[in-house]
């Protein structure tokens, strides 16, 4: 476990590229159980699992590039297909059995509740993503859903090696909540999250359009606009429908689905209790808080 701040970003990179990511306890056990049967599990069957776990995922893609770079001249970009990739069986071989988040963190109680909480923000982010590439009519929605999937993957991974660390960014964003999480993750650790994700694609060989549809810095793409609006609803609404940073995700959903305030707000299933304050029209004196 870490204790303190690696020195720079490639210091980090080094740190986390040699580690073993552990996956969920769940996801070993869902696994075994589907081995019962392995002669019906097809690449979709597993990729169903392995699709709930962010570190489950990056395992299995950071496995079958190389392999895939030896066989074909594009990426693979979709679960289903990397395990098919290598068949069911070798897949199976070559997960062998990873140590669990929940045996790796069992002395520290708050460190595990931190990391599943991320984990869980990343489930529903992923939801969110699939389901407005779905109505986006996306070519390719399962690229979507996994780029929002994997997003937060370094936070994950800060909670899982660095909890210390990662509780002093919570600590501080709860002590000012208009503070943003790149300026807490620099004062704590000296580098963004999001510089570090995308450093982990390159030495991990993920696919290039996945680090493009993770990158924030390609806004303009609007399968970007689908993953980045689904990673900050899902961080935003995570304790509830008063964080300030939802308007501007409401204003950019509404623009990316064409969707009217009202009718997001239902779809969302924002409790009607809490809908007033994104109702008021901004010329009526409502404009909305900055994030």
């Amino acid at each position: 476990m870490l204790d303190q701040p690696l020195p720079d970003l490639d210091s980090w990179v080094a740190f986390f590229s040699e580690a073993e990511l552990p996956v969920l306890r769940q996801t070993g056990r869902r696994l075994e159980e589907a081995q019962v049967d392995i002669d019906k599990l097809n690449g979709r069957d597993i990729a169903a699992i392995v699709l709930q776990d962010p570190l489950m995922a990056v395992r299995v893609l950071s496995y079958i590039q190389p392999l895939n770079s030896q066989r074909l001249h594009s990426d693979i970009t979709n679960i289903g297909n990397a395990i098919m990739m290598q068949g069911v069986y070798p897949f199976f071989a070559n997960i062998g059995t990873p140590p669990t988040i929940e045996t790796m963190l069992r002395a520290e109680p708050q460190a595990l509740l931190g990391v599943i909480q991320v984990i869980r923000r990343a489930q529903r982010a992923s939801r969110y993503a699939h389901d407005w590439a779905f109505d986006r009519h996306d070519m390719n929605i399962d690229e979507v859903t996994l780029a929002a999937l994997l997003h937060d993957l370094p936070e994950i991974l800060l909670w899982s090696f660095a909890p210390k660390l990662a509780i002093a960014i919570r600590d501080l964003q709860q002590a000012d909540p208009k503070l943003r999480s790149a300026m807490a993750q620099e004062k704590v650790l000296g580098i963004r999250l999001v510089d570090l994700l995308l450093a982990l694609c390159d030495v991990w060989h993920l696919p290039n359009l996945l680090r493009t549809l993770m990158d924030d810095n390609n806004a303009h793409i609007p399968r970007v606009q689908n993953v980045t609006l689904a990673v900050n609803l899902a961080r935003h609404s995570v304790n509830g429908w008063e964080n300030p940073g939802l308007h501007e995700d409401f204003a950019g959903i509404e623009k990316l689905l064409r969707l009217d305030r009202e009718t997001l707000l239902k779809r969302l299933e924002v409790p009607e209790d809490s809908r007033a304050p994104y109702l008021v029209p901004a010329e009526s004196g409502g404009e909305p808080p900055s994030a």
